[in-house]
């Protein structure tokens, strides 16, 4: 059995900065630029946490060319830092890594900025390590918070931000859940869709002290007619999403017997001739409609 060769040495080195050759030159104004001042305050604060990647220019000679990290090295070097930890590839890749890297949901940012915390970094020295304001690293420290534990694996995988959950924490558990569950089914994880869903929410299933926003002029009739409105919504959404898998499952069936059906060169000459229409929408249908689209 073959083995499979790893892309990168498993331990990064400590390597001289000054040999280590960019392999493209700095965008104009990058000194200026907000992720640049980010990263030098980064690692200012806290050292370079992802290591530069490179490859051997030369054995003999032990200059090293920069695959990917190119800000962090001009960060480094504007620090005066002599020497940084290097991923060393063990083959030319000349592609950037990073752009097969998902980046950090909402959820994994804020575990990320609790568990620092947990640790001992201050809220004070996260914001100036990522060089954000300090009220931005506490509304993510605290953005499950009054969340229940439906609705955040609901949202384990989305972005979205603080606000969201601002709105979303004033209402009881199971709303929450309902509310969020609509969010994703019309592609809308947003404040502003939260902030109607709260307005349409009836004050039982409030959190108890909460009210709806003031700004939402309704009187008590069109209130009603609204929370009427979602229930009729939420039912239909309900009644989908248990007929959905074998919905999907039918069209494939149908599908399949279209294909089959227009395969067949008999069948096909009666159906050109005494019914072309049906034809073209056969078609159309076995062009548009595949597994992954349904």
């Amino acid at each position: 059995m073959s083995r499979i060769q790893l892309g990168f040495i498993p331990e990064p080195i400590s390597a001289p900065l000054e040999s280590v050759l960019p392999s493209r030159q700095p965008s104009a104004g990058l000194a200026n630029s907000r992720k640049f001042k980010q990263i030098v305050s980064s690692i200012q604060e806290v050292g370079l946490i992802e290591p530069l990647s490179v490859m051997p220019e030369d054995k003999n000679l032990g200059g090293f060319v920069l695959l990917d990290g190119h800000l962090r090295l001009i960060a480094l070097r504007t620090l005066g830092i002599s020497h940084a930890a290097c991923l060393v590839s063990t083959d030319d890749e000349g592609y950037t890594y990073n752009n097969r890297v998902n980046r950090l949901s909402a959820l994994q940012e804020h575990y990320m900025i609790r568990r620092a915390m947990e640790r001992g970094a201050s809220p004070e020295r996260l914001a100036k390590a990522l060089g954000v304001n300090l009220s931005h690293i506490i509304s993510k420290a605290t953005l499950l918070d009054g969340i229940c534990p439906e609705a955040i694996d609901l949202l384990k995988d989305q972005q979205f931000s603080p606000s969201l959950s601002r709105v979303i924490r004033r209402m009881k558990p199971t709303r929450q859940v309902e509310c969020i569950e609509l969010m994703l089914a019309a592609n809308n994880i947003t404040a502003a869709y939260a902030e109607a869903l709260l307005a349409a929410t009836p004050t039982d299933r409030l959190v108890e002290g909460k009210r709806r926003p003031r700004r939402v002029m309704a009187s008590e009739e069109q209130i009603a007619k609204m929370e009427r409105e979602m229930s009729n919504l939420q039912s239909r959404y309900k009644l989908a999403e248990q007929s959905f898998g074998q919905d999907v499952l039918n069209l494939v069936l149908a599908r399949g017997y279209l294909a089959k059906l227009l395969e067949n060169e008999g069948i096909m000459r009666y159906l050109l001739t005494h019914h072309p229409d049906l034809v073209k929408e056969f078609e159309l249908i076995l062009e548009s409609v595949s597994l992954e689209q349904a």
